[in-house]
């Protein structure tokens, strides 16, 4: 069975000696774990010591609302159309090859609060030897996409149970303002659409990842949210 000291051990591996930079790619479908996995690897990872993993979500290209009015998509925001694929595969590419600045490169972020991409919001230092990024649609092969898969040297795919990541989605909508009814419906029209297109793309993964995985001896379970 695969544990949370496998995806550390197998991450570290991934990083190498400290040469050129990594980077590792997280996939999944809508409210699989994802990110919760990804923040449970940097923090291990980085520990008590200096930081050298950092974290870029792919939610910070999502396009803003005004744009997806202009457009007339923003009623199946989180689409892949809904998103600026291009921008976040030549973010990646910077990523990789813009290593010996002494400047940060800096990656958008996402408020979830606003439901709106933050520009410059989070910092990746010179000295990070991996990057995690994390996202929906970082397999698929159509469009820009393919550069974001092209871009990564690994991408592992979350899987979870299938009520419990819909009702996980349910919780965070409402969370974030949305009533229940306005919950549950937006999730079978657009997450669940969404999640069956991310489902096509699980065989392009090098390696699949059952969430959530068994905890460390001292910490919690890592991917039983978010």
């Amino acid at each position: 069975m695969l544990t949370f000291d496998d995806l550390l051990v197998r991450a570290r591996v991934l990083a190498g000696d400290g040469g050129r930079r990594v980077l590792l790619g997280i996939a999944g479908s809508p409210g699989a774990g994802k990110t919760t996995l990804a923040e449970g690897l940097v923090r291990e990872l980085n520990g008590a010591g200096d930081p050298w993993v950092a974290h870029v979500p792919m939610d910070g290209f999502h396009l803003a609302d005004v744009e997806l009015d202009r457009l007339g998509r923003r009623h199946r925001k989180g689409a892949p159309d809904t998103f600026d694929a291009a921008g976040y595969a030549a973010l990646l590419r910077r990523l990789r090859e813009e290593t010996d600045g002494a400047d940060p490169v800096y990656a958008p972020g996402f408020e979830r609060e606003l439901e709106q991409p933050l520009a410059g919001a989070v910092p990746v230092p010179p000295t990070a030897r991996l990057v995690v990024t994390e996202g929906n649609y970082l397999l698929l092969g159509t469009g820009a996409w393919a550069r974001v898969r092209d871009a990564l040297d690994e991408v592992w795919f979350c899987e979870s149970d299938e009520d419990e990541r819909v009702r996980r989605l349910i919780a965070r909508h409402e969370r974030f303002g949305k009533g229940h009814e306005e919950a549950v419906e937006w999730v079978r029209r657009s997450d669940e659409r969404n999640a069956e297109l991310v489902a096509t793309t699980r065989d392009r993964a090098d390696l699949v990842v059952p969430l959530p995985v068994p905890p460390r001896p001292s910490g919690g379970v890592v991917g039983a949210a978010g």
